[in-house]
C-alpha cells in the first residue's frame, strides 16, 4: 500500500472523538496527515489533541494571519480528503457551495475529478433522514463525492437509527486497503 498525504477534516459532532483514533491509525501506518477543524469540532476535541496526533498545526480559521491561502495549499498538497465526522450542517453547506469555514473553502478548491473526497456523515437519525440532508447527499454524490455511510445504531441523543458515523477502522479499510492500495 502506498502512503498518502491525507487531509482529515472534522466538523462539530460528538463523533469527533472517533476521528482522533483514525488520525492516530493513519500516522502509525506512515501516512502524512494534516487536520482541519470547524469551530464546532473544536468544542468536542481540542487543537492540542489534533496537533499531538497529526504532528502539525490545525487549520481552523480562514482569516488567521499567515494562513489566508491554506485552503488552496492544503487542497493541492493532499492526495485524499476525508470529512469525519460530517455533520448535517457541513453536508448541507457543501451541497450549497458555501465557503464560510475551513471545510467549505477546502471543498471548493478541491479537484473532485482527480482526487477522492470522502464524507462520513454523523448526526441524529431525524437530521440524516430530513429531505434537505438527503437532497444534499444526492447532490454531493452527483459531483463525485464518496460516502462512508455508517450503520444504524444507538446515537448519543438516545435515538436509534441511521446517521451514526462509521467506525474508524472501517473508514481506514474502505479508503486505504480497498480504494487506494
Amino acid at each position: 500500500m502506498s502512503k498518502s498525504k491525507v487531509l482529515v477534516q472534522l466538523s462539530g459532532s460528538i463523533a469527533a472523538y472517533k476521528t482522533c483514533y483514525l488520525i492516530s491509525k493513519l500516522v502509525q501506518a506512515g501516512h502524512e496527515v494534516k487536520t482541519v477543524a470547524t469551530s464546532g469540532a473544536l468544542e468536542f476535541v481540542g487543537k492540542a489533541t489534533l496537533e499531538g496526533l497529526s504532528g502539525g498545526p490545525v487549520f481552523s480559521d480562514v482569516y488567521e494571519e499567515g494562513r489566508m491561502m491554506d485552503h488552496i495549499h492544503l487542497s493541492k498538497w493532499a492526495d485524499v480528503a476525508i470529512v469525519a465526522p460530517a455533520s448535517a450542517n457541513v453536508i448541507n453547506k457543501l451541497a450549497q457551495g458555501l465557503a464560510d469555514d475551513p471545510i467549505g473553502t477546502l471543498f471548493l478548491s478541491w479537484d473532485l475529478k482527480t482526487k477522492p473526497y470522502w464524507v462520513a456523515p454523523a448526526m441524529n437519525q431525524q437530521m440524516f433522514q430530513h429531505p434537505a440532508t438527503q437532497a444534499a447527499l444526492a447532490t454531493l454524490k452527483g459531483w463525485g463525492v464518496r460516502f462512508l455511510l455508517g450503520e444504524e445504531g444507538h446515537q448519543a441523543c438516545g435515538d436509534v437509527g441511521p446517521g451514526r458515523m462509521i467506525e474508524p477502522d472501517e473508514i481506514y479499510k474502505q479508503i486505504f486497503e480497498r480504494e487506494l492500495k
